[in-house]
Parts: structure tokens; sequence; C-alpha cells
């Protein structure tokens, strides 16, 4: 039974076409970090499947150190809200599978469709983007709304069957995982200001009571001298505890909620193709050099090589197709760091 035949029409086809989700997991240390990213459902329609890049593995790392995983489906204004709580599975030990899959599912995006791109030239400059480690999810706790403002209310909710099998990731690689170059971050209360300056949506994220790291988007954020102070929905899956408040994925907070406020302890530092959208497949010369020294790092660990492009376009999965019919119509690539 899939999960998926148990829940509303809207709420499924919402989960199906979004082309972009909020995903939390859970650091070492206990703290919910929250990136959007493309998501699409496997092709039997069990998991949620997201990709990260093989050269920037932290996000992946985490879910297999602990599976508890959160995801957010938003459908603009009027449309529903769906969290979901559920388990990952990290798969890497199959690169070149996942790169297959991941440009099946995403060649009719507009970043990599043939009809308006150059094929060749995309995939030729972008290996290090294309290598992917893909990080599946199967829901264990569904709760939804009709749509942002019902959310003052509790939401309708579903849960796996008792006796619900979750996969396991795919065994850790041997060695310490690559580092980040970019590991300082400028002062919280600079990026706070350029964040609220863009009036960037904010999604705070905590854990629930059963450890899973739930995003919420914030009504409202405003600045604080310890902070941010934020309106937040009536009803919450969580109240008070460590959180995270991600503004995109660009700018990302760490501290304490307090149940109005985020007290900030400090900022993550921002992935340059975060920071510049130009920079996402066209990436700087150091930056670049910078992700082909993590991916070579990440391949030694691995001990694979590096996967072979398609020459030619992938036929696109069922999947592609249905969400290309309603045409990202509530996402923004651009703000995804896939």
């Amino acid at each position: 039974m899939r999960y998926l035949d148990d829940l509303p029409a809207e709420i499924a086809h919402l989960i199906r076409t979004a082309f972009v989700a909020e995903v939390a997991t859970v650091s070492a240390a206990g703290v919910p970090i929250d990136t959007p990213l493309v998501t699409f459902t496997s092709r039997d329609e069990q998991t949620i499947d997201a990709g990260t890049g093989l050269a920037y593995p932290a996000k992946a790392e985490r879910a297999r150190r602990n599976p508890r995983t959160g995801l957010l489906f938003e459908a603009g204004p009027e449309g529903p809200v769906v969290s979901i709580a559920g388990m990952a599975a990290v798969r890497d030990s199959d690169l070149q599978s996942n790169l297959e899959r991941y440009l099946a599912e995403e060649i009719l995006a507009p970043y990599l469709n043939p009809d308006r791109v150059d094929y060749q030239s995309v995939t030729r400059q972008a290996i290090w983007y294309f290598t992917r480690i893909l990080i599946c999810v199967k829901p264990a706790h569904i709760r939804w709304w009709p749509n942002p403002a019902a959310m003052d209310g509790p939401p309708t909710e579903w849960r796996a069957p008792p006796g619900t099998l979750f996969p396991a990731s795919d065994p850790a690689p041997p060695g310490e995982p690559s580092k980040a170059p970019w590991r300082e971050a400028k002062p919280w209360q600079e990026l706070a200001a350029t964040a609220l300056a863009r009036e960037a949506p904010g999604h705070l994220t905590l854990l629930d009571a059963e450890g899973f790291p739930l995003p919420i988007r914030a009504r409202e954020v405003q600045a604080h001298r310890e902070g941010f102070r934020l309106i937040m929905p009536g009803w919450m899956p969580w109240s008070a505890g460590k959180a995270t408040l991600s503004f995109e994925g660009v700018e990302t907070f760490v501290g304490a909620f307090d149940g109005s406020i985020l007290h900030v302890e400090r900022a993550l530092p921002v992935l340059p193709m975060m920071a510049d959208v130009s920079e996402t497949l066209h990436p700087k010369p150091a930056t670049r050099a910078a992700l082909m020294e993590r991916l070579d790092h990440e391949l030694r660990r691995r001990g694979a090589s590096l996967p072979v492009m398609p020459a030619q376009p992938p036929e696109p999965t069922a999947g592609a197709r249905f969400r290309a019919e309603v045409a990202f119509a509530y996402q923004g690539l651009s703000t995804a760091e896939n």
C-alpha cells in the first residue's frame, strides 16, 4: 500500500508535483538544519527523494547518522501546507545510477531542459553538480492544512501503520567526510540585515517530541537585538528548544527559540552557490576548484570513479512529466540549493 493512496487527492497531488520542498536533517549536536531541495517521488511512490551533491555531502551525512528527517511542502497563499516526518535512507553506493536518475527527474526543469539550454554545454561543465547522493524519505507521520491561514488550528494527520518497515541507508564509506572550505560566516547581525532586506521567507525548524526536525514558515520575521522576533501560526508541532531559521537556504541562523524570540548564537556559512545564483551551475574558478577537490575526496572514500554524463538527454521520468505539467507553479528554481 502506498501512503499516497491514503491521502486526499489535493495533498497527494502537491507531494507528487512540488518542485522544491524544505528538507530538514539533524546535526550530531542535535541542531535541526533546513535547506530547500528539489524533490521527486520514487518510481514506486514509497519514498520522497531529494538529491544533494557529492561535493557537499553534509546533509546526507546527517541523514545517515540520524535518519529522522522533516519535509515541508507549500502551495502558495491559498493552497495546502503539508508537513512530513519521515525516515531517510541515504543512497550513494551507485553514483552512476544516481546521476542518471537525477537527470531523468530534472531534464524538464528550466535550467536543464534541452529546449531551453544547451544540454551538452551544461552537463560538460557541471559534473560536480550532477554527481549526486540521494536521500530517500519514507513518511512516518504526515500533517496537513488546507491553506496557511488554517494553521491556527490543528492539522489533519496520517501515521504509517504499525510494523511499517523503513529502508536502511547504504553503508557509510570509510574515512572522514570532506570539509567545506567556506567555514567562516559573517557576523550574524550583518547576515540578518541582509536577509530581512531581501524580504525572503523564513522557515523555523525545531525537533518535535519524537525527534523529527520539522520546518514551518514564519508569518512574519522582525529584527530583535538578540536575534529575531517571529510571528508563527497558532498551531505548531513543537514549542521551544534548539532551532534554526533559514531564509531560502541562503542565510541560516542557529539558536534557541522560546516561543516568540529566536535567540541567535551564530550564523552558518553561506555557500557561494547560494549567495550568487549565477554560480549554481557555473561557479567561479576558485569555487569550482574547491568543489572538485571535495568531489575527488568523496570518490576516493568510496573507491568510486567519476560518473559519466550521458551523451544525449535522457527520457524524462513519469514524475518529471507530471511535475512539468504544473509548470513549477509555486516554487522558485533560483532558490533551491539542489
